[in-house]
């Protein structure tokens, strides 16, 4: 039998290393570039259909560089999302928020109200429309977290797509705000109009929310002064004469004074208008709970019914009664239709 000789084993063993090392050293790298590619095909696939969806857009008024910006409707939806919510809360929390957002804007356009905004502009990017960031600024909002947070929001909005939320086939005033005191309210019990779909509901989730509670000091002085009034001699401030069916003040008299309870929010700069106040010598301590106007969905409570496994669909149904999920696409063709 032929031996094999030391050399050429050596030369094997060094030709075959030669040949592995650059599959080695390549297929981690595969690997990374496969998933990454998998992960850029899903956000392109996400940043298609808000883009598809988006052919309408929206003049809104950048109240900081005092110009108007034509946006995508889809991309305004995400901003508000974006600005209005959380991205830590639940994508099913998300989602309805995201149904409120385009609902409030559908309605402005398809109404034709423009309150509040300059001509040329349908709303505004502040409080008194919809807050709305662009992506710009919520890259100097988020910074690191950026990508992984405007991905999610994304998401919620293109899981949505089209769909609003409606009651006798209108877009529905889809008001929203943080935390309840474990029931939303009436709307009008804060603002004129009785709304059939914005009713008192019990929202029980609201009380593990960190914004529940809430304490504002005054002194005796600051006080009287903010409300015009003197409280008068002795420990009682006040008292309560009516409630509203969310449990909230409707109506307090101070010393022979009446004000609502949305007066006495407004001029103390309170959190909710379910307050309660106690004096301590020279101090009136003020105890909210809740914090927002109340009326419409709940954000914290929705993102505690995501929590407990409720979906979008379940959540918008719960804090606007009797409404249907409907398409947007016909009162947008209606607006097209006037412009």
């Amino acid at each position: 039998m032929k031996r094999v000789k030391p050399f050429f084993l050596f030369f094997a063993a060094i030709f075959f290393i030669i040949l592995m090392v650059p599959s080695l050293l390549v297929a981690p790298f595969a690997e990374k570039t496969k998933a990454t590619l998998g992960e850029e095909l899903a956000e392109k696939k996400t940043t298609d259909v808000l883009q598809k969806e988006s052919k309408v857009s929206v003049p809104i008024y950048r109240s900081q560089e005092k110009k108007i910006d034509e946006v995508p409707l889809e991309e305004y939806v995400v901003g508000v999302v974006a600005a209005e919510m959380p991205a830590e809360f639940e994508k099913e929390a998300l989602k309805a928020q995201a149904l409120a957002a385009r609902t409030y804007i559908v309605k402005e356009l398809f109404t034709g109200q423009n309150v509040g905004s300059p001509k040329g502009a349908v709303v505004t990017d502040t409080e008194l429309h919809q807050v709305y960031k662009n992506e710009e600024e919520l890259r100097r909002i988020w910074k690191k977290d950026f990508d992984w947070k405007i991905k999610k929001i994304k998401e919620a909005v293109a899981e949505t797509r089209g769909q609003i939320l409606t009651y006798d086939d209108k877009p529905i005033d889809a008001s929203f705000f943080s935390t309840s005191n474990g029931y939303t309210e009436n709307s009008e019990a804060i603002w004129p109009n009785a709304l059939p779909y914005l009713k008192s509901v019990e929202s029980p989730w609201d009380e593990k929310s960190e914004k529940f509670l809430a304490r504002e000091v005054f002194t005796v002085q600051e006080f009287e002064q903010k409300l015009g009034i003197k409280i008068g001699k002795g420990n009682s401030i006040g008292k309560i004469i009516e409630r509203t069916p969310g449990h909230r003040v409707a109506l307090v008299e101070i010393n022979g004074k009446k004000f609502t309870g949305r007066e006495i929010r407004e001029k103390l700069g309170l959190r909710s208008t379910d307050f309660s106040w106690t004096l301590k010598g020279d101090q009136i301590i003020v105890t909210t709970k809740g914090y927002g106007h109340g009326v419409g969905m709940s954000q914290y409570g929705a993102n505690f019914m995501a929590q407990e496994g409720k979906n979008y669909k379940e959540i918008v149904s719960h804090y606007y009664q009797g409404i249907e999920i409907s398409q947007a696409n016909p009162f947008l063709s209606k607006y097209m239709a006037k412009k």
